[in-house]
């Protein structure tokens, strides 16, 4: 393994950063993909002859510096090094999520103007391709796997691996040309869309070896750099996966393993073994409850040595250890939590969560198993990382820990979280208007760059952790005028077995009502008690049913202030899903969508009396 620095080098651009690593790397394994049910390995060397054969396929077919490049596919090697071709031939890549509609892929080619798409299946192709087709600019369609199209009207078509065959190149003589500076545009990565409609983030690359550089120093000097293992499961499309999974592993000369689904992943951990893992809280909100529920079912010891773990762990975390609780830490230690770590790999370093806030328990209960849990902060316009806990800085759950280095942060007189720094993207794309909504210049100090308004409330607390409390829009209103913050409320109710999902309404009303979603897995076991069906139908007008539902609001609201006690509910339709367009793709709840759905219904709980 090479000698590394406890700070990464001073690189002018990703391309340049990945080719060095590729030089260092040699033969050695670097991206990992599943095949015929062996994982398989695409070496360092081999990975930078396909991204210097790519880029200089991408400039033959006429691709020009400053044009745009759609790339639609799932997490595989194929997307790391389109990613890196497309930029290694002065193109900017535009990542696009699998999970789109025709519509939303129509409006990503029109907004960006992209000039190609790169598309993994025909599967994909098939809601992408329409939209290019109709596109002003889309010229060119590169399928990495075989692409039908019956009829491409104005498109050319190429095959992924024809283009790198035909146009073998020099990985040196590549890296030579890529002399962008760290200004220039590498990306534009638009967001999920929590509340209308995607807006495309220009991020350059400095604002990533940024990010590249700040997360080095938090592993290099907490854990210390070794040979780093990734494994990468949340979409690439989204900037958290894009920098964290894919070029902060490059960084660091790591190797990527691309996960075969979320229903494989516990699987997947124990065969990669990863020493770090981007995650987002409700993935773990779900990993709680499935190791929570496989021990209660085990009983006896296991069950026990739960209980116990739990107990010490939370008093571990407050520091108030009593005497009699180190026999108990050392029989967890010992019996229990080698066990858990096994289950991920048994060399996990960090699993970093980000993307959504995370609910303290969640974090106090992987913590008590014996896991490294970091809570991270960022946003897309930050490419993303601008906060995270560190070990050595005291991890707090409520916390999103300090800032990255060389990063200002600040809050505002209306308590909203401001960032500035080199992370800070240069703007929307076409879109001057919110541009200049979220960057503002500080007249006293201009040359240090705008403020990034980050529409989130927080406060830096004595020891410099950003601690955030709410979305600034999502923040409620009552009718008294009192704020209300709903994530807080749903992250409580949540946590309840009764209910996985939850949405609080109740802007500018008298009292809070709510949305839920009840835990499938409860449901069965409720109806296995009561001899009930489990007809979801009849179980919304079950009295029983509702009661229970009930019973588990009133746990939440007994740790509630009067204005954000839940008063009344409905129970949703079915569960917030990416694919009916309730959640974002990292699985954030998109409120404007469930208002649309369920407000008529929410506003009936007023009149109800």
């Amino acid at each position: 393994m090479r000698e590394v620095s406890r700070t990464l080098e001073h690189f002018n651009n990703l391309v340049e950063m990945f080719f060095t690593r590729a030089a260092e790397g040699g033969d050695k394994p670097f991206l990992w993909g599943k095949r015929d049910g062996a994982w398989v390995a695409t070496s360092w060397a081999e990975a930078a002859r396909q991204v210097a054969s790519l880029a200089t396929g991408l400039r033959a077919i006429g691709l020009q510096p400053g044009d745009r490049v759609m790339l639609v596919s799932e997490n595989r090697p194929e997307w790391c090094i389109s990613d890196l071709g497309i930029m290694a031939a002065g193109c900017v890549t535009v990542p696009a999520y699998t999970t789109n509609t025709e519509r939303d892929h129509t409006h990503i080619i029109e907004n960006s103007g992209a000039r190609a798409v790169i598309v993994s299946t025909n599967k994909l192709a098939r809601t992408l391709l329409p939209a290019a087709i109709r596109a002003s600019d889309a010229k060119i369609i590169i399928g990495i796997e075989d692409v039908r199209i019956s009829q491409g009207g104005p498109l050319e078509c190429h095959g992924w691996h024809k283009l790198i065959a035909d146009h073998p190149a020099d990985p040196a003589t590549v890296a030579a040309q890529a002399t962008f500076a760290r200004s220039d545009l590498a990306c534009i990565i638009y967001t999920s869309g929590t509340g209308g409609s995607p807006r495309g983030v220009m991020q350059h690359h400095g604002a990533i070896l940024h990010n590249c550089a700040g997360c080095a120093a938090v592993i290099s000097e907490d854990f210390g750099w070794g040979d780093e293992v990734f494994l990468s499961f949340l979409p690439l499309s989204h900037a958290y996966e894009h920098t964290g999974g894919q070029h902060f592993s490059i960084s660091l000369g790591g190797q990527i393993y691309y996960a075969e689904g979320l229903d494989k992943l516990a699987a997947n951990i124990e065969e990669t073994r990863p020493t770090i893992m981007f995650v987002v809280p409700r993935l773990f909100e779900v990993l709680r409850t499935r190791i929570t529920k496989t021990i209660e079912k085990q009983g006896g010891l296991p069950a026990t040595m739960l209980k116990v773990a739990l107990d010490v762990g939370a008093r571990d975390y407050e520091g108030r250890l009593r005497w009699r609780d180190r026999p108990r830490q050392l029989a967890v230690a010992a019996l229990f939590k080698p066990r858990i770590a096994q289950r991920f790999g048994g060399r996990m370093k960090a699993m970093v969560s980000g993307g959504a806030p995370l609910n303290a328990e969640i974090g106090l209960f992987f913590h008590s198993l014996g896991l490294t849990f970091l809570q991270g902060y960022g946003q897309t316009e930050a490419a993303p990382v601008i906060s995270c806990n560190r070990p050595k800085a005291g991890v707090r759950m409520d916390s999103v820990g300090p800032p990255l280095a060389d990063t200002e942060v600040a809050i505002a007189e209306d308590g909203e979280i401001l960032v500035r720094g080199e992370l800070v993207m240069h703007g929307y794309w076409r879109n001057e208007a919110e541009t200049a909504r979220v960057l503002r210049l500080d007249p006293a100090a201009p040359e240090k760059g705008p403020w990034l308004h980050t529409g989130d409330i927080g406060i830096i607390d004595e020891a410099g952790r950003i601690r955030i409390t709410d979305r600034k829009k999502d923040i409620i209103v009552n009718d008294k005028g009192d704020n209300v913050a709903p994530q807080k409320i749903e992250g409580m109710l949540t946590l309840q077995p009764e209910i996985v999902q939850a949405m609080i309404y109740g802007d500018r009303k008298p009292y809070m009502v709510a949305v839920l979603v009840p835990d499938p897995d409860w449901v069965q076991e409720w109806c296995a008690k009561g001899g009930a069906q489990c007809d979801f139908k009849r179980l919304e007008e079950n009295s029983a049913f509702r009661t229970a539902l009930g019973e588990a609001v009133e746990r939440v609201n007994k740790d509630l202030s009067v204005t954000e006690r839940v008063r009344r509910f409905i129970l949703a339709d079915g569960a917030f899903a990416i694919e009916n367009e309730q959640l974002t793709p990292s699985l954030k709840i998109r409120r404007h969508v469930l208002k649309q759905v369920y407000g008529e219904r929410l506003d009936a709980l007023y009149r109800a009396g």
